[in-house]
């Protein structure tokens, strides 16, 4: 074990029953920053000399100085200490008997070369479409990202998601099935790598690579779907309304979205799959109105429902975000009205599970009581009031909300007053004598 003082005591007792033994570690093997035995000694051009862990969390956090001298460093190059490496462990070897494990020797770090050269080599694959070339190339990038954090910052700095983006649509506009591996592969290293590049964004939102995106979510176990959809929700965040045309376009899109919110294979299938619906109906695309009427055909309004009965916090703000986006729309609120659900899940998650929750859920309940046939609006305002609503928009007004959410609250307050009178008895509902649409 790697000692993290000056001293420890060997907790066996040798054969005559002394006293255990302390062991001290000299000074000189320990880093000036955190006072552990060194395992990677890396000296800085102030001469001072640190581990190599250490110093770098000190500089990523934003320092330029040498910690010991406070000395600005012009010069950021560590210089691997090997004499001192090899006392330390020479150190390790001698107090073995006390319980002291001789360090590693340490990998030497990748260097911004050896990642362009590596790089290189996978657009000439990619070029070839030699998918086992390739292979062995993203696999061996993947074993130096699992040595160090400083690999993994190193790889992506120097152009890897570019790199294995082109390699990707390339693989894909030859064919996915008989290029399934490598794009698994190149999918798998591209997920530690995200946020994407504007460049890497480009090439994997191309029409062949959303094919293959959704190809993996149709054929894939639930990992390779995780890799997938979460690849798919990058591409989709960066808002190009193409991409998004391009995607819409793709068969079946709509239904595998839907069934992943309803089966719930996973909780990032579900959390990536409604955040796509969501930049999907909130996109400026010209085909935003069909989109929208599209999955209210496909019964996403009640899918959400049942999701808003008993999800946890970050899936209740996705899936209400999506919602109130939704209500915009006539055809819409007309589904919603129909479902009784739908009120008192509104009313029962303001102030219940976050602030967000609250925003959309107000709001949600604003446009079906202001919008669309009087009828509607009627049933929906004293629904809201005999599931305790007026109650809760009373708090709403008076905790810190935006003043966007308390407009609306104290419009809805005021389209609910007439009512009052005839529903002084109003109580939170429990849902249990509700008749569920689904």
């Amino acid at each position: 074990m790697v000692l993290g003082w000056g001293r420890r005591k060997n907790k066996k007792n040798n054969k005559g029953g002394k006293p255990n033994m302390e062991v001290v570690v000299p000074n000189q093997f320990r880093c000036p920053i955190t006072l552990e035995l060194m395992k990677d000694p890396v000296t800085l051009s102030t001469g001072i000399t640190y581990d190599r862990e250490s110093v770098e969390r000190w500089f990523n956090e934003g320092n330029y100085t040498c910690p010991l001298t406070n000395q600005v460093v012009r010069n950021f190059d560590m210089i691997p200490n090997h004499s001192l490496r090899i006392m330390i462990q020479d150190w390790c070897v001698e107090n073995r008997q006390n319980g002291v494990e001789r360090i590693p020797t340490p990998r030497i770090p990748i260097s911004p070369l050896d990642v362009s050269e590596l790089l290189f080599r996978v657009k000439e694959s990619a070029k070839g479409l030699d998918q086992y070339g390739c292979i062995g190339l993203v696999q061996k990038m993947e074993k130096w990202s699992n040595e160090s954090e400083r690999n993994k910052k190193c790889i992506v700095e120097n152009g890897a998601t570019s790199a294995l983006a082109l390699a990707f649509d390339a693989f894909a506009n030859d064919s996915i099935e008989k290029n399934d591996i490598v794009l698994e592969v190149i999918l798998s290293a591209l997920n530690w790598m995200f946020p994407l590049q504007l460049e890497a964004q480009k090439s994997l939102g191309s029409k062949a690579s959303l094919h293959c995106m959704i190809w993996f979510l149709k054929h894939q176990d639930v990992k390779g779907k995780e890799k997938a959809i979460i690849a798919l929700k990058e591409i989709l965040s960066f808002g190009d309304e193409k991409q998004v045309e391009a995607l819409m376009e793709i068969e079946g899109v709509n239904e595998l979205l839907i069934e992943f919110i309803n089966k719930r294979i996973s909780p990032i299938i579900t959390k990536s799959s409604l955040r796509i619906i969501w930049y999907l109906v909130s996109s400026n695309s010209n085909f935003n109105e069909k989109m929208k009427f599209s999955f209210v055909e496909l019964g996403l309004v009640s899918s959400i429902l049942h999701i808003l009965i008993d999800s946890e916090k970050s899936i209740c703000e996705k899936a209400l975000t999506i919602l109130d986006s939704l209500l915009s729309c006539d055809f819409t609120r007309e589904t919603a009205y129909e479902n009784d659900l739908t009120i008192p899940l509104l009313v029962k998650k303001i102030l219940r599970v976050s602030p967000l929750t609250t925003e959309y859920s107000v709001s949600s309940i604003w446009k079906m009581c202001k919008y669309g046939n009087k009828n509607y609006e009627e049933k929906a305002l004293i629904e809201a009031l005999q599931v305790g609503a007026f109650q809760k928009l009373l708090l709403v007004l008076q905790v810190g909300f935006n003043d966007e959410t308390k407009d609306k609250a104290t419009e809805l307050l005021k389209l609910m007053n007439p009512y009052r009178a005839e529903l002084e008895d109003c109580i939170d509902s429990d849902f249990k004598n509700l008749k569920r649409s689904y």
